[in-house]
């Protein structure tokens, strides 16, 4: 491929620039064989770099690519906001305003870097295109700011920025520094422009200036005597960690980089002070206590605990104060708080025995005898029982004997049930003999007649008698997991020793035994659960719709047992039927749901029927046309 032509005021132009940096005193002061690379302040020794980075330079050597995104309605899911241009450095993306939507990241070759795949990470770190990428998420309750990406740059790789719709009306803010030696080269190789914004963006380029001259001029514009130099610096903004200080700039002759007064600068070319990040010595770890627990007793000696975390602080960033949890190692310097405390709030209550045994309860035999125990407190108060020791508590009951009885005839009640349910039959009752040890004695060592054990009972006739009559139980409903079984239950008569089903009510006085029953035959394992179908995300021309799809295992736990070939769809596509185009360019939905309103009948209100323009109309169209074509 033919490599194209420099055009002659642009060999001038680096032919000069070439002289510049051989007469300039820090290119013939720097040793050739430099090993460590200086820093741009380090280079700028009494002048400083400008906002680009160029020593003692204007800050026209780079350009500020800054806009805002914003659009009131889109379907739900990702959309490209704009690229990112390989070289861009000092970048920030900020949503202006807190919503339910997010910012997204990923390479030129698809791989996400923030919130790829509907994943939402975790505000941190992130590394990327040759640069690390800072993701804040404010918190959802007392911050009214959205989210922000922020990286000092530059990237080695393009970079595409998006954002998950989930809430109307989106605001994005950005900006970022190309430098222009790196857009020209890019503009030479691609043909194209440094960052390819979609239309759907609204971009404005702050301090742009075009530093290219006629293709027929042969002599490059002489530079000014004087310009802006970075001079002076504000103290760093923190004593340790990272933190920021201010950049001033001084006007200076560029010969011989003397600071003269600012009028001779063009004032309109001055830029403004600029801010850098500052870093000095690390911030000495400390010991973070929190607040004491209650105690763990509510009288008598007990325990109080308290977190002790080891902090250290990583400097100031904006209002806010960095400070991360470090290991326990890095505050050896100081002794380590206390993390338990003994704490007594009362003594305890104590159990007092307010009087003597009472009678015994019986006059011969063995009875029993009883006595007050209560539970006082340190003031004299009596207290519940819970706030003394339980398990010391003094007996309140005690047996005694009073001597043997005579013997005697024992017997229970007579039972409740009849032998028979119908007819005539028996209750029945135990009968003993017991002497004063309350030992069973044989039936003949009592005097007097023995008590009679059965008693007649006649319960009526046994004819037309009715009563619930079950069937067996059928099989589970569910050959796995929890089911259900069920047998047929009949109110029947007897008559003439022969059983007839009869109306239920004849039973009504009865219970009725019960005709369902849980069964379970075995367990089934991990089986695919899925929920309903979201609504569609467009309402003609190809959506999509989707829903959650997970294994779980009998106890409802995520699984990986079930098959995978088995799993159902989580997506779909849905309303692919074509759009009726707009009779009017005004006509057109406002909200992605617009398809609910139409199912719901709700056109025939003129808020809906605005709000939903194009959606209303297709379904009158539908409704219109005659029935059969």
């Amino acid at each position: 491929m033919a490599q194209p032509q420099q055009q002659p005021w642009l060999r001038c132009s680096l032919q000069l620039a070439l002289i510049l940096c051989l007469c300039c005193p820090a290119t013939r002061a720097a040793p050739q064989d430099a090993r460590v690379h200086p820093t741009p302040q380090e280079e700028c020794v009494g002048s400083g770099p400008d906002v680009c980075g160029v020593c003692a330079g204007d800050g026209s050597s780079c350009e500020l690519v800054s806009g805002t995104f914003s659009r009131s309605a889109l379907p739900v899911g990702y959309h490209k906001v704009l690229d990112i241009p390989s070289g861009a450095q000092r970048i920030t993306i900020q949503e202006t305003i807190k919503s339910r939507n997010y910012l997204a990241l990923r390479t030129a070759t698809g791989q996400s870097v923030i919130n790829g795949n509907w994943a939402i990470n975790r505000p941190g770190h992130f590394q990327a295109a040759g640069t690390q990428f800072t993701y804040r998420r404010p918190n959802e309750i007392r911050s009214r700011a959205g989210e922000s990406i922020s990286a000092q740059g530059p990237l080695t790789q393009d970079l595409h920025l998006y954002v998950i719709y989930q809430q109307p009306n989106p605001s994005i803010n950005y900006e970022y520094i190309l430098p222009k030696s790196h857009r020209l080269a890019t503009e030479s190789s691609h043909n194209s422009t440094h960052s390819h914004i979609l239309p759907l963006v609204e971009t404005h380029a702050v301090d742009e200036r075009d530093n290219l001259v006629p293709s027929n001029s042969v002599t490059p514009k002489p530079l000014p005597l004087y310009t802006w130099v970075a001079m002076t610096t504000t103290p760093c903004s923190s004593t340790c960690g990272s933190g920021k200080r201010q950049i001033y700039f001084s006007c200076v002759e560029r010969a011989t980089q003397t600071t003269v007064p600012g009028d001779f600068c063009s004032h309109s070319v001055r830029p403004a002070p600029q801010q850098e990040t500052c870093s000095s010595q690390h911030c000495p770890a400390f010991w973070d206590v929190g607040e004491w627990s209650e105690c763990s007793r509510t009288c008598g000696l007990g325990l109080q605990h308290r977190q002790v975390l080891c902090r250290q602080s990583q400097g100031r960033h904006g209002n806010i104060t960095s400070i991360v949890t470090v290991e326990t190692q890095q505050c050896g310097h100081t002794e380590m708080p206390e993390t338990s405390v003994p704490c007594q709030l009362q003594i305890c209550s104590e159990w007092h025995i307010r009087t003597d045994w009472t009678e015994c309860s019986v006059p011969c035999g063995v009875g029993q005898r009883r006595r007050e125990v209560v539970c006082v407190s340190s003031l004299g108060d009596v207290d519940d029982d819970d706030q003394c020791n339980l398990a010391m508590k003094p007996p309140q009951l005690q047996n005694c004997d009073m001597g043997p009885c005579a013997r005697s005839w024992y017997f229970s009640s007579w039972s409740h049930r009849c032998s028979a349910d119908c007819g005539v039959g028996w209750r029945s009752r135990s009968v003993v003999c017991v002497d004063g040890a309350v030992s069973a004695l044989p039936l003949d060592g009592c005097e007097g007649e023995r008590p009679a054990q059965l008693s007649a009972c006649d319960l009526g006739s046994c004819q037309h008698r009715v009563e619930w009559y079950t069937g067996p139980w059928g099989q589970c409903s569910s050959e796995c997991g929890n089911g259900t079984q069920s047998r047929g239950v009949l109110c029947v008569v007897q008559s003439a020793g022969q059983l007839e089903v009869t109306s239920g009510s004849n039973c009504s006085h009865l219970p009725r035994p019960p005709d369902t029953q849980p069964c379970r035959l075995s367990t089934c394992g991990a089986q695919w659960y899925l929920t309903d179908w979201s609504s569609c995300s467009r309402s003609c021309a190809g959506g999509y719709r989707v829903r959650e799809v997970r294994c779980l295992n009998d106890v409802m736990a995520p699984s990986d047992g079930c098959d995978p070939g088995l799993a159902p769809e989580s997506r779909e596509d849905c309303n692919t039927q074509p759009c009726q185009p707009d009779r009017d360019g005004w006509c057109r939905d406002l909200h992605f749901n617009c398809e609910l309103v139409v199912q719901a009948q709700l056109c025939v209100y003129d808020y809906y029927r605005s709000t939903c323009c194009a959606s209303c109309s297709r379904a009158n169209h539908r409704n219109a046309r005659p029935a059969g074509r």
